[in-house]
């Protein structure tokens, strides 16, 4: 559909008029898109990705169960100590936070002093 000049210089699209039959009433249709005949092979086979592997796999009796149980007790230590770090650094936070909007809205005596009576 090219658009064509109509009156007035403005531009109007000319409509084309099937005489087919609606979509309706065609039967539906399949398109085949295989290669070739239906069930012809390829020439060429890959090669089985399994076989490679083969030489990854691990003897049954070489488990070595102590030294498993090992890391898994220091990965567990360094995941607690990220934790304990974590909530100490949010702690030093929030009290900091809590000093400054102290100290910003004008009161005095935001953070304690430890005054210890034996000087000498």
């Amino acid at each position: 559909m090219a658009p064509s000049n109509g009156p007035a210089g403005h531009a109007r699209l000319d409509i084309m008029v099937s005489d087919d039959p609606s979509s309706t009433d065609k039967p539906p249709r399949v398109v085949n898109f295989r290669r070739g005949r239906a069930n012809a092979r390829p020439s060429v086979v890959p090669p089985d990705p399994v076989e490679d592997l083969a030489k990854y796999e691990r003897i049954e009796g070489a488990d070595d169960y102590r030294h498993r149980m090992m890391v898994n007790v220091v990965a567990f230590l360094f995941v607690i100590g990220l934790i304990g770090a974590g909530i100490w650094l949010a702690d030093t936070m929030a009290r900091m936070r809590k000093d400054q909007d102290c100290v910003l809205s004008g009161r005095r005596g935001c953070t304690p002093v430890e005054v210890s009576k034996d000087r000498w």
